[in-house]
């Protein structure tokens, strides 16, 4: 079983209309899936569409540990440290960096994860994004910050000599899949430039326009995956 994670940039999609929706009961809370043979769909943001600093990030990984999922392919959306990512385009990270604390199954327990983004899953997703035309970057460090504010210029200032690209889901998101041992891989849609980056200033109407412009090249990303059968 594969499972497919996004947010808000599929919010609104056709794809997954004829998947069945199902609720799991967790330790943490209630989680709803779509599904269709081989695959699961999870919209991290929930039925109620919390907000980011607000994901239950416990339930959601629980659901698909217990659903039986083997690899997770995730849609990001993120603001971009770097000139050269430009919005529009995708990356697909290879690490990432959270100075906040992110969440954990192990609370009372003296148990340790090395964090590493699946490299096997990251380079098939990049050859298929790449065969669909999609105009991606391989590697990169992601950034996850706490939100729901978007950060300062100086925040920006210091973040953009570790990384390359700013967001607030995946850190928490992909720690706790390694944690339960579910290769997890990401795709980014880059949506704007960070706060600072660029002499014009950042709107969120922006941000918005430019996410809402790369979900037709994500809408036949996710059909190609659930097609191919990525392992």
């Amino acid at each position: 079983m594969r499972a497919i994670i996004a947010g808000t940039s599929l919010l609104g999609s056709s794809v997954f209309e004829t998947w069945k929706e199902a609720t799991l009961s967790t330790p943490y809370g209630k989680v709803l899936l779509r599904k269709t043979p081989g695959y699961l769909f999870l919209q991290r943001h929930g039925a109620k569409k919390v907000p980011p600093h607000n994901i239950n990030h416990l339930a959601n990984v629980w659901a698909l540990k217990r659903s039986g999922v083997t690899t997770v392919v995730a849609i990001n959306s993120v603001g971009s440290l770097q000139p050269g990512l430009k919005p529009g385009t995708f990356a697909i990270p290879d690490d990432f960096f959270s100075p906040c604390r992110v969440p954990t199954f192990f609370e009372e327990e003296m148990k340790f994860t090395v964090p590493r983004m699946d490299e096997r899953l990251a380079k098939q997703l990049y050859q298929i994004s790449r065969s669909l035309d999609m105009k991606v970057s391989p590697g990169g460090v992601y950034i996850q910050t706490m939100g729901p504010r978007l950060e300062t210029r100086a925040e920006i200032k210091f973040f953009r000599r570790y990384g390359d690209m700013v967001g607030m889901t995946l850190a928490s998101e992909a720690t706790l899949c390694m944690e339960q041992e579910i290769p997890y891989t990401s795709i980014c849609s880059i949506d704007n430039y960070c706060h600072g980056i660029m002499k014009k200033p950042l709107t969120v109407t922006e941000i918005v326009r430019n996410a809402s412009k790369s979900m037709q090249a994500l809408q036949r990303l996710v059909r190609t995956l659930v097609e191919e059968k990525l392992p």
